[in-house]
């Protein structure tokens, strides 16, 4: 560890296995669940999918950003219990805002690398359940006084230090690098284009598991459970991806003055959580989803958050000793599509590697839970192409980026 930032290398972390639901925008058929039980949800079934009995779970790490239900501060216990993990096993919640999935795998591999054998990371997110709230109203109401009930989603998104919002950091990327509102909502579109292609083709599908009205038991406690709305039986596919032309994108306002982001290209506001199980690669009796090789966590400037990842992706070349032509693919965060073009250019990305099944912009960004569906989607692809290394990273609110390598251990050279 130096000034610049924070390396860790991996020797003998694997993925082994790791899944999502689907994600649903704000509002939506997950919008009344509570991002306990989704975790819970994904906690069972990725351990259903591994073939791997719940005991076998020595240490349980969750993550969620909103306070969005009342019981938020029990959200890792709870996962682990009720995914059938055993009582003594400690839980543990995780938070770094956007990179929240990555900190989770970071944190899993350090514990790989001392005593824990097993990992069981999730990440939950309820956008649809940030709360109304008030700080200010313990003691009650004045007559006359103000009443400071305010969006926690929306001012979530205020960063007071430079007195932005994340929006507005983008745009001063976009002015930094030049970047044209035609350069921004046609990548918006390419990003919409090319998740909604892999949507209909079904390419998302081994990735997602799916929800319905579910009761989760555990021996000597109460009951909980997934209740969608009516009519609603299961919720099978993300909900965002739709068709997005050039010039639909090009008639919405901009969010602020003289900017370029818009609601249109920026990503969506959804539900959805994913979970993975972290071990030590020499233990795997089958071979894993993906090889977990490093990770690197940076601070940039608050007012210019967006481009975190692109020092982050340096600092972890540099310290693994590779190259950027040797990354067969990258995924980078979509928070917004000046923010991802603003890193593309500074790294000189081809569109060729980067996000090629589309990204937040058009599937949507949980916060807590995009970290682990990158790192899912990245780990895929560099099996269907038999590409040995990739990348994922994000930006991080507050002015941070991480990354994370990643290996293919199918790879053949």
């Amino acid at each position: 560890m130096n000034g610049a930032g924070q390396y860790s290398g991996f020797a003998d972390v694997a993925i082994l296995e790791a899944l999502r639901t689907p994600w649903v925008d704000l509002g939506g058929d997950l919008a009344e669940i509570s991002p306990i039980d989704l975790g819970i949800k994904v906690g069972r079934e990725v351990l259903l999918r591994a073939g791997i009995d719940a005991r076998a779970v020595d240490s349980v790490l969750a993550g969620s950003m909103a306070q969005a239900s009342f019981d938020a501060y029990l959200l890792p216990r709870h996962i682990g219990l009720y995914s059938g993990v055993g009582q003594a096993v400690p839980a543990l919640g995780v938070q770094r805002i956007c990179a929240t999935g990555f900190e989770l795998l970071r944190q899993a591999a350090e514990q790989v690398r001392g005593e824990v054998q097993l990992a069981l990371c999730v990440a939950s997110e309820s956008m649809s359940r940030n709360p109304i709230a008030a700080y200010t109203h313990r003691g009650g109401f004045r007559l006359g006084a103000a009443v400071q009930f305010k969006d926690f989603l929306w001012e979530a998104l205020y960063d007071p230090a430079p007195g932005l919002d994340m929006i507005a950091t983008a745009d001063n990327l976009a002015r930094r690098y030049g970047l044209t509102r035609e350069a921004v909502d046609g990548y918006a579109c390419a990003s919409h284009q090319r998740a909604l292609a892999a949507q209909q083709a079904g390419w998302f599908a081994p990735e997602i598991v799916a929800v319905s009205q579910q009761t989760f038991e555990l021996d000597g406690y109460r009951p909980r459970g997934i209740c969608l709305p009516r009519g609603v039986e299961t919720v099978s596919q993300d909900s965002h991806p739709r068709p997005s032309e050039l010039s639909a994108l090009a008639r919405l306002r901009t969010i602020h003055e003289g900017g370029v982001q818009t609601a249109g290209n920026s990503c969506a506001v959804v539900d959805g959580a994913a979970a993975a199980l972290v071990g030590r690669a020499s233990a795997c009796r089958d071979r894993p989803l993906a090889l977990l090789r490093a990770s690197a966590v940076v601070g940039v400037a608050p007012e210019l958050m967006g481009i975190g990842p692109a020092p982050a992706i340096r600092l972890l070349l540099q310290r693994s000793g590779l190259s950027l032509t040797q990354i067969g693919r990258l995924e980078v965060n979509e928070a917004q599509a000046a923010q991802v073009l603003a890193v593309a250019r500074e790294l000189e990305l081809d569109s060729d590697r980067l996000n090629v099944q589309g990204g937040s912009l058009a599937l949507g960004h949980p916060l807590a839970a995009s970290g682990l569906r990158l790192v899912l989607t990245l780990a895929r692809q560099l099996r269907e192409h038999n590409l040995r290394y990739g990348i994922a990273a994000a930006c991080v609110g507050g002015g941070q980026g991480m990354a994370l390598l990643i290996e293919n251990p199918a790879w053949r050279g």
